[in-house]
């Protein structure tokens, strides 16, 4: 299985510089999700770089210093097997990707968490 994450930052990033874009006419761009009704528009952040479950439980694994317990079961009903994100939006209106990889974010998050809850 594979699944595309966002670092916090770089969610937050995005938000920020979408607000300059208020969905409206004068900043529509080409293939954009602005309603023709009302002034709301449907952007995706993320990186569009999905990885491999499995390495990103290996990033949690460094950051933690420990093995997982790992406890592999079939497909559950509503799960797929893949996701990713399209950025194209995202960048159309504010020149802006999410970069940071999961061999940063996943040290950063554990440190943060680390900081916030000591454990």
């Amino acid at each position: 299985m594979s699944r595309d994450f966002t670092f916090i930052d770089d969610l937050v990033e995005a938000v920020v510089r979408l607000m300059d874009v208020a969905p409206n006419e004068a900043n529509r761009v080409e293939n954009d999700s602005l309603s023709p009704v009302a002034p709301f528009r449907m952007v995706n952040i993320g990186g569009g770089r999905p990885i491999l479950l499995m390495e990103y439980i290996g990033e949690l694994e460094r950051a933690l210093g420990r093995t997982a317990t790992k406890n592999f079961l079939p497909m559950q009903d509503g799960d797929v097997p893949h996701t990713t994100a399209s950025a194209d939006l995202l960048e159309r209106l504010i020149r802006y990707k999410p970069e940071t990889p999961i061999s940063r974010g996943v040290p950063a998050f554990v440190d943060w968490y680390r900081q916030r809850y000591g454990h």
